[in-house]
């Protein structure tokens, strides 16, 4: 029975929130990824685009709420996450042909372009706080739980509770149906045969008739589309608030490099790699413990972090790989 309970409390507060937390790292990590894959650059700007991805869907989400137009026990967003896709995407393709486009004409450095980025990056932050403000936002509504801790408590008879929030269910569903949309999308169109050849030889690829506008226009679209998804299911699954998705580009980019720049399936690797170290090592392994070893109590929280340094441990993970495997997991792009 203490086993039980102690499993419980792991599902509770590790696997159950790291996998939830993973699929969104993953999602935006593709979108940096494919960036770097196919326009060459680190497009530091995309933290930002979540946010503003993010921002637009709550604005047309508190419009939908206003109309009386819901989906009953599952989150209004979901209903207003097109609508947030849509627009953030006319502001990325617009972006691109005011300020990227010139830099690739004239055939820049990639670092020029990463820098570039960064200007955006602060501009796009400003737009963001200037149409939803500074303040955190709740903006899920409908069921809140999957498996409330008080019912399962009294279903099984342990000590431990376990609660599964309807967002974190949501995450892993929607996010494996757009990882499912995307593979499909570059593996049998030919849209997605062509960006594939772009990024592996852009000189061949341009030989062979591909058209590199359509190219880029088509991928940041769908870096928009990553964008805002995961974005979104991050102020879903916790809330929103602008700042917070620049600091989350952080763990973004550690999950892109520890997968493999440039490696779809290495982005999805690194999400979760990155998610379940945060959780794991800021976690306060003291109640499991005490489950696990009869009659004994830990003088401390067992906590090898505080839960105000989980970046540091994506950047610490992000170190390392750089240092010893700087082409990541799944053999990306060198850094």
């Amino acid at each position: 029975m203490e086993f039980l309970n102690a499993l419980v409390a792991i599902l509770n507060y590790v696997v159950v929130p790291a996998t939830a937390y993973g699929a969104q790292l993953a999602l935006g990590a593709l979108g940096v990824t494919l960036i770097y894959g196919i326009l060459r650059f680190s497009n530091f700007a995309h933290g930002d685009t979540m946010a503003f991805g993010t921002g637009i869907t709550i604005i047309v989400t508190w419009g939908l709420q206003a109309l009386g137009i819901g989906l009953g026990p599952l989150p209004t967003a979901l209903l207003a996450l097109p609508f947030g896709i849509a627009i953030t995407a006319a502001l990325v393709l617009a972006t691109d042909r005011v300020v990227y486009r010139y830099y690739r004409k004239v055939k820049t450095a990639p670092v020029i372009l990463t820098m570039v980025s960064v200007g955006v990056m602060f501009v796009m932050n400003g737009v963001t706080r200037l149409l939803i403000g500074v303040d955190e936002i709740q903006f899920a509504d409908g069921e809140r739980f999957v498996v409330a801790a008080r019912a399962f408590k009294a279903a099984t008879g342990l000590n431990e509770p376990l609660a599964i929030r309807t967002t974190q269910v949501i995450t892993v569903v929607v996010a494996g149906l757009v990882v499912w949309a995307l593979f499909w999308f570059l593996a049998r169109t030919r849209t997605g045969k062509s960006m594939r050849a772009f990024s592996d030889n852009e000189d061949l690829a341009l030989l062979s008739g591909i058209n590199p506008n359509r190219v880029v226009a088509v991928t940041w679209i769908i870096a928009a589309a990553l964008a805002t998804t995961a974005g979104t299911l991050y102020g879903l699954d916790k809330s929103f608030k602008a700042f917070n998705y620049f600091q989350l580009l952080l763990p973004i980019f550690a999950a892109a490099i520890v997968g493999g720049l440039g490696n779809p399936l290495g982005a999805i690797a690194g999400g979760f790699v990155i998610a379940f170290s945060e959780v794991g090592v800021t976690y306060a392994w003291k109640k499991v413990a005490t489950y696990l070893i009869p009659n004994w109590e830990a003088e401390g929280l067992m906590q090898l972090l505080s839960t105000e340094y989980k970046f540091a441990v994506s950047f610490a993970i992000l170190i390392i790989v750089l240092l010893f495997k700087p082409t990541g997991l799944f053999k990306g792009k060198s850094v």
